[in-house]
């Protein structure tokens, strides 16, 4: 699109749109009159926003983040209001009018005011010096609003452009120009750090107080149950009974053995799993109700230029940080790693304060974000080139090549940071090392794909029974109860999962423990096979016959899959933090054991079949019940998430299972076919839908056939398009239009009988320029006339002083013709992250097309409740 597009002005300068690019198209600001733009009637330019009047309505969904909605707030763009900031940046451009292809320059503003020019995108012919500050709060957006793409990217264009070109004049802004290019390296530099030891801070924690609520090391309390016993002498196989650590029955009666001490274990593990779970769900309440959930779904919508203010604040990282390694240790069925990308992404934000370009430019901001979301993930997995594919994948909407490097520098740095701090004490950054010590086999790709089948079908079922969950948590009395809901969760769990040592031990041991390939020296019930030392060769042992313990442990993984399974379903989305990575492996490392330790068998007792004698003689050691597991993790994982290559790369990262690709990569595609012939969205998509962000899957085709203006508001039934015209109203009638309405913007026409488009101008900036002109202008009253051109008309000298605000307007809004198909539409929504585009007959206003329509839209094409879509 734009291939054939040229933009031409009054005086015959033609832009060739393939030559120039779509970023040179877009930087030509032009008068409505004076450019016209070539190719399936569409307008290509700025844009603002107009939202509906369900806007009261829409303020209600705000309840399941739980946070009050204040109105338009006045000075929140002041520095050092950490994610508050609102954007305050000008930029520079020039107007190509009728009259003259080179007109002057002409500075003819009201003494209160600055030169804004609207980012560079309105056509004003104003030229401002960059640094100068422009009128506060305009050009800025409100809460739960959609930014403005193209302003954004043609604001930092223009402030570039002007470094660049100050850089030439002395030594001084030559430096400047050199720091302004390295800030942004710098800023990664600074994220990888703060991720990076945040995340080993989180993890050293979680193993603490997981352990603590079995025991307690009396060489130090503030040791693990790993790291108390390091220094013991006790032998390899007693490792994990040390002297040194006291289970609480030990600690209380003096002895750990009989029923008594058992149910006071049993008692002291609930009771510390519900302190834990108490103190995370009243921190997340009572100080930072965003600091709540998985925080993917949200970073995706803020990442789409949805604006969600406070979700990336100070107190949402210490909170969530906090209330992170409390609910992981709590035993709750939930992981840290979702979690950990929205701390990493909190850093990002925070520290973008720190750089004006980066504080004042919410484009820029989101590029950090998604670099900030790619060391999320390189420190819960130890996974840096996963994390960078991850972010590309699954999270981020806009993704340019400077990013990406900027993404691999960020999650290398978090990774090393992490790895310094070494959180696991084995030296190793991946999460679960594995050596496996024999390839895999062709004909073992059946069972892989049948676990991706598994994984596939599990996925669709948790998503659609989650989902349901949730709405029913947010449509009745049940989500004013978040604390007992937690408590009681917690308390289902805790009491279920002690009896079973492997959902007793940490979701993150069970899923070590079930990758483990079963070695000569170990002492796990898993590895309880009928030895046969004879046949033994070195570290490798053959298939042998499963002895007792192996078959209670199957039994012991059955019963802990099926909890696993439904508990799952009614913990994630809880007001604790909550991961979904660690689970979803969880479900399918124990399907994937179960169906390794089932073939093993098979080939030990039937190694004469068809299937086995060509590869599996007697003695040898064929199949992996480890591998399975592995295999069956990323199936589910997969099948939850529809993560593709960032789930291979993450997985074969998180093991160093490199040798392993081709059966994850099968598992994955499995589970991602089988999961999505059930349902087309994954489990972060299926969220944000359910909250009613206006996030617009870039990765969904429209193929239906319907125009522009069978969307467009207002409908024949609607009152018509509330406009202003450029030179004949008054401050009063503005302000009454203002007050009367709840859109967020108005397009400016020549005359109501006319409707001859000239602009747009936003409803946040009218509120603002007029308070300001009516304190610092000196004349201007109620009975004012403002003016969006630079010629005002004359007026009798009695007559109070007028207003302009051609600053402030719009003058190229994006546009479309009423019979521009909506596929064409929903694709220039996509590709320039629009808010609204106008539509046109024959150059007359008749109506809008809000980013909002267009959702509500596509869910009516697709037999959905278009009342979902809550916010534009």
């Amino acid at each position: 699109m734009g291939a054939d597009r040229s933009v031409r002005n009054a005086g015959g300068r033609e832009w060739d749109g393939a030559a120039q690019g779509w970023d040179s198209l877009l930087s030509v600001p032009a008068a409505v009159h004076g450019v016209e733009l070539v190719s399936l009637g569409v307008c290509l330019g700025a844009h603002g926003e107009l939202n509906s009047e369900e806007t009261s309505r829409n303020k209600e969904g705000l309840e399941a983040l739980a946070m009050d909605q204040k109105g338009f707030r006045r000075g929140s763009s002041q520095s050092g209001t950490s994610d508050e900031d609102m954007l305050e940046i000008a930029g520079a451009s020039m107007e190509f009018s009728m009259a003259d292809d080179d007109p002057p320059l002409d500075r003819e503003m009201g003494a209160g005011f600055s030169s804004y020019n609207g980012g560079g995108m309105n056509g004003t012919s104003t030229m401002m010096d960059f640094l100068e500050e422009p009128l506060p709060g305009v050009g800025t957006y409100e809460d739960f609003n959609t930014i403005d793409w193209v302003r954004e990217k043609s604001r930092d264009r223009d402030r570039h452009r002007e470094i660049t070109n100050r850089s030439k004049e002395s030594t001084w802004a030559l430096l400047h120009s050199v720091s302004d290019a390295f800030s942004g390296w710098l800023l990664m530099l600074l994220i990888g750090l703060l991720a990076g030891s945040l995340a080993g801070l989180i993890d050293i924690s979680a193993h603490w107080m997981t352990d603590l609520k079995e025991g307690v090391c009396l060489a130090g309390f503030w040791f693990n149950h790993e790291h108390c016993c390091w220094k013991s002498n006790t032998t390899f196989t007693d490792r994990d009974k040390c002297p040194e650590w006291k289970s609480w029955s030990q600690l209380i009666l003096g002895h750990g053995e009989g029923a008594f001490a058992y149910i006071l274990n049993y008692f002291m593990y609930v009771i510390w799993a519900l302190m834990f779970s108490l103190l995370a769900v009243l921190l997340v309440k009572g100080f930072a109700p965003y600091a709540c959930g998985s925080g993917i779904p949200e970073i995706k919508t803020i990442l789409s230029g949805f604006i969600i203010r406070g979700y990336l604040g100070k107190w949402t990282l210490v909170i969530k940080t906090i209330t992170l390694v409390l609910a992981v240790s709590s035993g709750l069925s939930l992981g840290k790693e979702g979690p950990l990308v929205h701390v990493a992404c909190c850093c990002g934000n925070i520290l973008c304060h720190l750089f004006t370009k980066y504080r004042k430019n919410e484009a820029k901001r989101r590029e950090v974000l998604s670099a900030a979301a790619a060391a999320g993930v390189s420190v819960a997995f130890g996974a840096p080139i996963g994390g960078v594919l991850f972010s590309l994948e699954e999270v981020s909407y806009y993704f340019p090549l400077k990013t990406l490097w900027r993404s691999f520098f960020a999650a290398l740095v978090a990774a090393f940071t992490l790895r310094s701090i070494n959180p696991f004490g084995n030296s190793r950054l991946v999460l679960f090392y594995v050596e496996f010590h024999m390839p895999w086999h062709l004909l073992e790709l059946v069972p892989f794909i049948l676990l991706g089948i598994f994984g596939g079908l599990w996925g669709a079922f948790f998503i659609r029974s989650n989902i349901a969950w949730c709405r029913r948590r947010k449509t009745t009395r049940l989500g004013k109860y978040p604390v007992l809901e937690v408590i009681v969760v917690t308390a289902i769990t805790a009491i279920l999962a002690f009896p079973n040592e492997y959902t007793r031990m940490s979701t993150s041991e069970l899923i070590s423990e079930l990758f483990n390939d079963c070695g000569i020296l170990d002492s796990s019930k898993l590895c309880e096979y009928v030895n046969d030392f004879n046949s033994t060769k070195g570290d490798d042992l053959p298939d042998r016959a499963a002895g007792p313990g192996v078959y209670t442990a199957m039994w012991q993984l059955a019963l802990a899959l099926i909890m696993k399974v439904f508990i799952t379903i009614f913990t994630f989305g809880m007001k604790v933090p909550s991961g979904l990575f660690i689970p979803s492996m969880a479900v399918g490392a124990i399907a994937g054991r179960l169906l390794g330790v089932a073939v093993e068998q098979l080939a030990f007792y039937h190694h004469d079949w068809a299937i086995f004698s060509g590869w599996c003689s007697p003695g040898a050691d064929c199949i992996t019940p480890g591998l399975y597991a592995m295999v069956g993790a990323a199936a589910c994982l997969g099948g939850v998430t529809r993560m593709t290559v960032s789930l291979v790369v993450i997985m074969f990262e998180l093991t160093g299972g490199l040798e392993y690709i081709v059966p994850l990569m099968a598992a994955a595609m499995t589970s991602k076919w089988v999961a999505d012939a059930i349902g087309r969205e994954g489990i972060y998509d299926a969220h944000i839908r359910l909250n009613g962000y206006p996030f617009l899957e870039a990765k969904e085709e429209f193929s239906h056939k319907t125009r522009a203006m069978d969307v467009m508001r207002p409908r024949k039934s609607d009152p018509p398009l509330t406009v202003i015209t450029q030179d004949t109203m008054t401050v009063e009638d503005v302000e009454t239009i203002v007050t009367s309405t709840t859109y967020s913007g108005y397009p400016v026409v020549v005359s109501r009988t006319s409707q001859r488009l000239v602009g747009f101008v936003l409803r946040r900036d009218l509120i603002i320029s007029i308070e300001n002109a009516r304190k610092k202008q000196d004349g201007i009253v109620s009975t004012s006339i403002i003016c969006f051109t630079d010629y005002c008309p004359p007026l009798p000298p009695s007559s109070p002083s007028v207003l302009k605000l051609r600053s402030i307007l719009d003058l190229s809004p994006f546009t479309v013709t009423d019979e521009t198909p909506m596929e064409i539409v929903v694709d220039i929504f996509r590709k320039l992250g629009l808010r609204q585009c106008l539509v046109t007959h024959n150059g007359k206003l008749l109506g809008i097309i809000t980013k909002k329509d267009v959702l509500k839209h596509i869910a009516q094409m697709a037999n959905q409740d278009p009342d979902s879509i809550l916010f534009n």
